[in-house]
């Protein structure tokens, strides 16, 4: 189980490890706002549908070799940012990074399972969430430090740093036995869908929380590095990478966290503060002030954290076994459309107004949804208490 940990944390490292580079990416380049936030969103449109072919046909095609083939894709993805001398060779990378995250994150879930003792499968589950969490925030940190601290070829370096970290994660794989079912698996549909008994209670409870963090992760990870250099007026680029390992990081940690037990309160505590990060955020940028944007990471991070752990609770625990993994699968779609929409919605906004007043605009939307969300709990809560008292 702790190889495939590894490997699940450096493939992970290599979805966000972009992110702290924006800013160099834009001054090289003379990209805008909107051109960063297409080039971080392409990443989430091609990796969903990856998701949802090779989720359903993954078992069939063989765990072992989809995992091997993924981290050669990223191989292939990191070898094009460091040679790449025009932007459409950043989108081609990005593109090849979403196929590559898309056909393991999935994959990567059902192989741990079969290297985990029943006994251990829901600590292999926790572990891996926390995993991905981590990994997503370790990326843009260590490609932060290596620019900032390093300064040799800041565009070139942090990847030589991947490229070791990905060729790592490929010895560890093949070190893995390859536990493949001896009867060939069904082919599977790919398919999604909602069971009608619970379809109003997933997307008001379960879509729409999923939707709004990986909306506001999504901002984040895409626009962060620019708040900061622009807004804050920070020129060091490991702040920002930094910033985003204490957010995702958070959010994994506060998953082992005891305290409210309860999902539904955990839900509402966590989309609370999940909506109110952003606007100590949006707050540090009239002030100018450093120590209000790490408060506001940290408690939007404590609310990413639990309103997700809650979210996926309910994805998994709401469905009949046989619908489980289309609800699941639906739960990622609705999270990975956040990150798709919104942030190409404030690229364009930067476009006719200051980047402040962008994310201004977008918070004002995440308080309608949380407002929402939080009148729907009263109902929710009578439903839950229905089916877990059976």
């Amino acid at each position: 189980m702790k190889r495939m940990l590894w490997i699940v944390l450096i493939m992970s490292c290599g979805a966000t490890f972009i992110s702290s580079l924006f800013p160099v990416y834009g001054k090289h380049y003379q990209m805008s706002s909107l051109e960063i936030t297409i080039l971080f969103a392409v990443y989430a449109v091609i990796l969903l549908p990856t998701l949802l072919i090779v989720g359903a046909k993954g078992n069939s095609w063989g765990l072992k070799r989809v995992l091997r083939i993924s981290i050669w894709i990223s191989i292939v993805s990191t070898l094009l940012f460091l040679v790449s001398q025009n932007v459409w060779m950043l989108y081609l990378a990005r593109i090849l990074e979403g196929i590559a995250y898309g056909a393991f994150t999935g994959t990567a879930t059902a192989f741990l399972l079969k290297q985990t003792s029943s006994n251990k499968i829901s600590t292999a589950i926790k572990f891996s969430g926390v995993i991905v969490n981590l990994g997503f925030g370790m990326g843009p940190a260590i490609s932060g430090l290596v620019v900032q601290y390093v300064g040799v070829q800041p565009l070139r370096m942090p990847f030589w740093f991947l490229l070791v970290m990905l060729a790592i994660s490929l010895v560890l794989l093949e070190l893995l036995p390859k536990l493949e079912d001896s009867q060939k698996p069904p082919k599977a549909k790919i398919s999604l869908g909602i069971p009608d008994n619970i379809r109003s209670h997933f997307f008001s409870f379960i879509g729409l929380p999923a939707f709004t963090f990986f909306m506001l992760g999504g901002i984040v990870l895409s626009l962060i590095p620019s708040f900061v250099k622009n807004v804050i007026h920070s020129s060091n680029l490991s702040l920002a990478g930094l910033l985003m390992l204490m957010l995702l990081g958070v959010g994994g940690l506060m998953q082992f966290f005891p305290w409210v037990q309860n999902p539904v309160t955990r839900m509402r505590i966590g989309i609370i503060f999940l909506a109110a990060g952003p606007w100590i955020i949006v707050f540090s940028g009239q002030k100018e002030s450093i120590f209000l944007l790490w408060v506001g990471m940290l408690i939007q991070g404590i609310g990413a954290g639990w309103s997700f752990q809650a979210a996926l609770r309910f994805a998994g625990q709401l469905p009949k076994p046989e619908e489980r993994p289309r609800v699941i699968s639906a739960f990622y779609l609705c999270a990975y459309a956040g990150f798709i929409i919104p942030p190409i919605g404030v690229g364009v906004l930067t476009q006719f107004f200051s980047l402040n007043f962008s994310l201004v605009v977008l918070n004002s939307v995440a308080a309608l949804i949380v407002i929402y969300v939080l009148i729907y709990s009263v109902k929710f809560k009578r439903y839950y208490s229905t089916v877990t008292s059976h």
